[in-house]
């Protein structure tokens, strides 16, 4: 079977139908098949923002009804309650729901072997919950529609990769759940995910959780209780696990090629290095699932949402590497 990425249309209240629909014109793209998930309608009402250029659309019920011809965009399509009555910008129950609901078909496709990985284009939280669909982002609820039971998020550039132990979790539930049984998984999830997409020998670093690493317990003792254990089990394992590092220099080193990855204990630890190095060819993969799944690495935007001026450049980059990193 030849590679085929889904792509899902996220909430298309935000940029998501935009950006799936620049990226799809992008000569770094021209040779990837793909497929996407999500309202055929919305679809065409880019059309009034001038972004296509002798697009057509081939709207289909299987994937084996795709067209790849050059300027055709495949559609399988997933109906938007009330189309007229979708607000860009604004959070609204039947958004989240169609995020969802493309969500789950392209997880059908990838688990049917129909498509080898998946690209998501992003999605509201709120909006997310306010349809009934309690996960807290795309990592957990893949998680949840495969059992996969270890799966972490893998923030992805040429330069710099981050893996989260923990991600949408507050601050102070982070800290009381902490545990070196997670750390472990994490780490492990890092070295697996690394050799499957072609580094032979990973070279893993692992932020602290305090400032300078906790100083040996001058700030903070969460690095002699849980850190360094699982660091430590994991060498024993044949793993090239390496730190407590001090999270304030370990993204730098791993950006100049000291280390392949960064284990970083929470969200902002591990999101604002990669997010200032790469925030428009940033790629967000969760790791740990049975197939490969990539998104663009920033949200809806629902303050530019419907303007036509929205940059598809990391979309672009997640498409390119699902396609890439999938078998």
């Amino acid at each position: 079977m030849s590679k085929i990425v889904a792509i899902t249309m996220g909430d298309p209240a935000g940029i998501g139908p935009e950006i799936i629909v620049k990226a799809l014109q992008s000569d770094i793209l021209k040779n990837i098949k793909s497929v996407v998930i999500g309202s055929a309608d919305l679809l065409k009402k880019q059309l009034t923002m001038g972004l296509f250029n002798n697009v057509s659309f081939n709207i289909i019920n299987n994937v084996n009804d795709a067209n790849f011809s050059e300027n055709v965009i495949n559609i399988i399509d997933v109906k938007l309650a009330d189309i007229d009555a979708l607000q860009p910008g604004k959070i609204q129950p039947q958004a989240g729901d169609l995020a969802y609901r493309c969500v789950k078909k392209a997880t059908e496709l990838a688990l049917a072997g129909e498509v080898t990985a998946i690209a998501t284009a992003p999605l509201n939280k709120e909006a997310l919950h306010s349809a009934g669909h309690m996960y807290p982002g795309h990592t957990e609820l893949l998680a949840k529609l495969t059992n996969s039971k270890d799966v972490a998020m893998v923030l992805y550039t040429d330069s710099l990769k981050v893996i989260h132990v923990t991600t949408h979790v507050s601050l102070r539930n982070f800290l009381d759940t902490l545990s070196s049984a997670r750390i472990e998984k994490v780490i492990k999830i890092a070295n697996d995910f690394l050799k499957k997409v072609g580094i032979s020998a990973p070279k893993i670093a692992v932020a602290g959780v305090n400032p300078h690493a906790g100083e040996h317990g001058l700030f903070g003792d969460e690095e002699i209780k849980f850190v360094t254990p699982a660091i430590e089990k994991m060498q024993s394992c044949g793993i090239d696990a390496i730190g407590p590092c001090a999270p304030d220099t370990v993204f730098l080193q791993a950006h100049q090629g000291k280390f392949d990855i960064v284990v970083a204990m929470y969200h902002d630890q591990g999101h604002i290095p990669l997010k200032l190095l790469g925030f428009y060819d940033g790629v967000n993969i969760a790791a740990g699932l049975p197939f490969i799944r990539t998104s663009a690495d920033h949200g809806t935007a629902f303050d530019i949402a419907w303007q036509g001026i929205a940059k598809p450049d990391s979309m672009i980059e997640s498409i390119r590497l699902a396609e890439l990193l999938s078998k």
